[in-house]
């Protein structure tokens, strides 16, 4: 019989077509629900061994219908980016198998080795963390793919920003103004492009906090070719919605001090980070509740709002 958690259990035809995937003598004897997920239900899969020893696996699956309609092509970007991945030292998962389609499963999924540690989101210890995501994303980018992912998309406009309620009129407006302007020029880079604190899994020992370490980054679905200030923009504007402010400039800071380079103008470097703290402002309600549900209860939709307006503020002011 299979242990399963009480929230998201894994239907049978999905189990049915994992077990496929098992080595001979090999059986799911636990289902458990991870936290954090916004696109996906994923799942931790404690298998049995022949020894009478356990390993895991994870499961993401795309079950809400609006993220159904995408998860072929989701998944094949994926698919392709954890391929590439192989062997490269950037600790992703690796791939087990995918059934974009659901042809076999209840949901389109995709099945991959489990990587040790955990997310981590609290403030304490964030000095030591910072420099190592820093790090972690410059060797990210240092990778040069024989065949390139496709190139990224931005979709919000200046047309199409939410402002939140209560938010500087005149701050916003000229940040607003600022994505009016022509795409600057960019030499391409591989990109994640959903590089931030709740896709990097850290080890780390309650005695030795500063002694944390990266063991895995997760979640390759978005991967693109492009600037990679569109990645150092979006993993500053998680952070500073998370932390505050002075973390999303800090973690800029921190990228070009680990060896990475972005835009060399100033006025460049803004375009991208104002372009992703907008259009972060259209998903604060949904980026904000696996935030709390991890513990994070004080980041209500509205403070996360007021966040995000302060740090608008803090990069016009910073860099305008």
């Amino acid at each position: 019989m299979i242990s399963h958690d009480e929230v998201g259990a894994v239907p049978p035809s999905t189990l049915a077509w994992v077990s496929r995937q098992l080595e001979d003598g090999e059986r799911i004897v636990r289902t458990e629900a991870l936290p954090g997920g916004i696109t996906a239900e994923t799942h931790r899969l404690t298998i049995g061994t022949p020894d009478g020893g356990t390993r895991h696996l994870v499961l993401r699956s795309y079950v809400d219908p609006f993220y159904v309609e995408h998860a072929e092509d989701s998944l094949n970007r994926e698919v392709g980016a954890l391929t590439l991945l192989t062997g490269t030292g950037v600790p992703a998962p690796g791939l087990v198998a995918v059934d974009p389609t659901a042809a076999h499963c209840a949901y389109p999924s995709l099945l991959m080795t489990h990587l040790a540690g955990r997310t981590v989101l609290d403030d304490e210890g964030l000095e030591t963390r910072v420099p190592l995501l820093a790090r972690q994303l410059v060797a990210i980018h240092a990778l040069r793919p024989a065949e390139r992912p496709r190139e990224y998309v931005a979709l919000t406009t200046a047309d199409t920003v939410v402002v939140p309620e209560g938010a500087d009129a005149a701050v916003w407006a000229a940040a607003i103004d600022v994505i009016r302007r022509p795409v600057p020029p960019w030499k391409g880079r591989f990109l994640h492009r959903d590089f931030q604190p709740g896709n990097v899994l850290f080890e780390v020992l309650p005695s030795r906090p500063a002694g944390a370490r990266i063991t895995g980054v997760v979640d390759w679905a978005v991967t693109s070719w492009g600037p990679a200030d569109l990645d150092v923009a979006h993993c500053s504007v998680n952070l500073a919605l998370l932390h505050g402010p002075a973390w999303g400039l800090r973690f800029a800071e921190a990228y070009e001090e680990a060896g990475g380079v972005p835009a060399a103008a100033a006025s460049e470097r803004l375009y991208w980070r104002v372009r992703d703290a907008l259009a972060s402002s259209e998903e604060v309600q949904s980026v904000s509740r696996p935030w709390r549900e991890a513990g994070r209860t004080e980041l209500t939709t509205r403070a996360v709002e007021q966040r995000l307006d302060a740090y608008v503020t803090a990069l016009m002011d910073s860099l305008g």
